[in-house]
């Protein structure tokens, strides 16, 4: 992917969350002076905390794809009124003075298709296209004015003039969505002289009353883009405090998760009474604590060739290391696509798989599993069997492992887990996920 432009170049999203930031700062301040009830000013106030110094030179893929898309609201706006402006124009003028006005619809038309066919391409977003596009995007609309007061007659001047006036208004929206207050407030101070242009070329004269004609209808364009850009900002920093707080969790969970399906794992393992000679049981124990240092180095460092392996090979490699403990499983495999399963979905089963595996170790008193996968009700089922001892749900509730470790796990990825076990029968761990 190619690198964004340098910090004068920032991307217009960028320049949109600078610009929003301040704005929610400070709704959070006035609300907290003039409403009665704290609680949304408090909500306010955490957000607007969470906004931190934007750094122009990092890209994010994933927020310029979503919020380069604002810009889709003035050009959707222009597609459906400069039309209606042309149909109506028609309708009342019929052929008079159609030419140029005829040209401009259809340009403007062009201009916008191109421009929401660029943001929806899969390319990488570019702050220097970026920039040329909305600098033609002005110049186009002032040379259309232009064109249309000079060429129509003048009796058809307020009508025609309604065409390239439809485009000047989704051009305010637009800079004032696309690169902040400050550019819309720009463009519709320069409206001023623009009407004063336009009144000298179709009239000869400069007509005040036609600069400021339009003003207030293009002011309001500006007070509705700026609303939207403060609940753009406001709506993004919620989002990212909602992301923050669940990632969080769900990291916080995974590293328990971690810690008892390794470490301390070996640590119970470790407690238990210990067979043979003091040098036997130091040997057993370097065993596992090399065994667990090669895990935790698996998850800190993700293997790069993990997303490759498909499940099969995923449970297959871990009956291989569960071997090594002990443990003799038997894993049969349906024939299944390789793509059935996505890679999370595919290291949640492995894992849970796992935590079965070790259960079955440490409380079952037999040393046979069978793993069987296949296809069931949509989705992929995996059964770990044992024929151990079992034990009753009634008397013995689930601790970390079932609840965490396993049924936990299938959770979040769209799965569920059911244990079913009795005394002197084994037990039955059926994994499901959807494909």
């Amino acid at each position: 992917m190619r690198r964004q432009g340098p910090p004068q170049q920032a991307s217009f999203l960028v320049t949109l969350l600078r610009r929003g930031a301040p704005a929610i700062a400070t709704a959070s301040s006035e609300l907290s002076d003039e409403v009665a009830d704290p609680t949304p000013v408090r909500a306010l106030r955490r957000i607007s905390a969470m906004a931190a110094p934007v750094d122009p030179r990092a890209s994010d893929g994933l927020l310029l794809r979503a919020g380069r898309y604002v810009a889709f609201v003035p050009m959707v706006y222009r597609l459906i009124a400069v039309p209606g402006a042309l149909a109506a124009y028609l309708g009342t003028h019929g052929g008079t003075g159609v030419v140029p006005v005829l040209a401009v619809a259809i340009l403007s038309i062009l201009l916008n298709a191109y421009g929401m066919h660029w943001m929806l391409r899969s390319a990488p977003f570019r702050s220097d296209r970026a920039a040329v596009l909305l600098t033609v995007d002005a110049v186009f609309t002032a040379l259309a004015n232009l064109v249309v007061a000079a060429l129509v007659p003048p009796e058809v001047f307020a009508d025609a003039i309604a065409v390239p006036g439809k485009h000047l208004l989704g051009t305010v929206a637009l800079f004032t969505l696309a690169l902040g207050l400050p550019y819309g407030i720009g463009l519709l101070a320069g409206s001023i002289p623009l009407h004063l242009l336009m009144s000298w070329a179709n009239t000869g004269t400069f007509s005040a009353e036609r600069a400021f004609a339009g003003l207030g209808t293009m002011a309001g364009v500006l007070l509705t883009a700026s609303g939207a850009l403060v609940l753009i900002g406001l709506g993004t920093r919620l989002a990212l405090a909602y992301g923050i707080r669940n990632g969080r969790q769900a990291e916080r969970a995974r590293q328990h998760r971690l810690m008892h399906d390794t470490v301390l794992q070996t640590l119970e393992a470790l407690a238990l009474p210990g067979q043979g000679t003091a040098e036997e049981q130091l040997a057993e124990v370097r065993r596992l604590a090399r065994a667990e240092a090669v895990e935790v180095r698996k998850y800190i460092e993700a293997a790069a060739n993990e997303g490759a392996r498909p499940l099969g090979e995923k449970l297959a490699s871990l009956a291989a290391e569960m071997a090594r403990d002990g443990l003799r499983a038997q894993v049969v495999i349906a024939e299944l696509d390789e793509d059935t399963l996505s890679e999370v979905r595919q290291i949640a089963i492995r894992d849970a798989v796992r935590e079965a595996m070790r259960n079955t170790m440490k409380h079952s008193g037999t040393d046979k599993v069978l793993v069987r996968v296949e296809e069931r009700d949509g989705g992929i089922a995996v059964i770990t069997r044992d024929h151990g001892t079992g034990f009753s749900s009634d008397t013995r509730p689930p601790g970390f492992g079932i609840s965490e470790s396993i049924t936990a796990r299938l959770a979040e990825v769209g799965g569920k887990a059911t244990v079913e076990s009795a005394p002197g029968n084994g037990t039955r761990v059926t994994l499901w996920v959807p494909c």
